[in-house]
């Protein structure tokens, strides 16, 4: 029969899953951005970081999020996602469809009620001054309805 220990835990007294503040979610979740980035060692990892950092020079005060298993940029809401497919980078706007895109920027889900994407593709150019208004937009409507709130 063996004996009980009488001893303590040191640790019995610590939660095991506190909650996380809002600047390790974000550092967290630009960590597994950038492992993405690096794990993606073709065009698309290269694509994904160029476009991070348009969003980034659109909006200084974007949070990054990882959510569904895939990057987020937020403000107010969601502004859009990254997600990588094998042929194809794409920036999705959550609420894209009440956005205005003069430089018809998004060239996928146009069917949508609510979303728009853009599709990058293997050696395409980033038109960054027409997607830093894009994001910029989309902060915008995201703050106004904010404000509703």
């Amino acid at each position: 029969m063996m004996k009980k220990s009488t001893k303590k835990n040191p640790n019995q007294n610590l939660k095991q899953n506190p909650k996380k503040s809002s600047s390790e979610k974000v550092e967290s979740a630009s960590r597994l951005i950038d492992e993405r980035i690096q794990d993606l060692t073709d065009w698309r990892g290269e694509m994904l970081s160029r476009l991070r950092g348009v969003i980034h020079q659109a909006d200084p005060e974007v949070v990054e999020e990882w959510k569904w298993g895939i990057p987020v940029w937020s403000h107010d809401g969601l502004i859009c996602t990254g997600e990588t497919y094998k042929s194809v980078v794409k920036m999705t706007f959550a609420k894209g469809a009440s956005l205005d895109d003069p430089a018809h920027l998004f060239n996928s889900s146009l069917e949508g009620r609510v979303r728009r994407a853009i599709d990058f593709r293997q050696g395409e150019k980033i038109n960054a001054k027409a997607l830093q208004t894009l994001i910029r937009a989309a902060v915008a409507f995201n703050s106004s309805l904010a404000a509703l709130r």
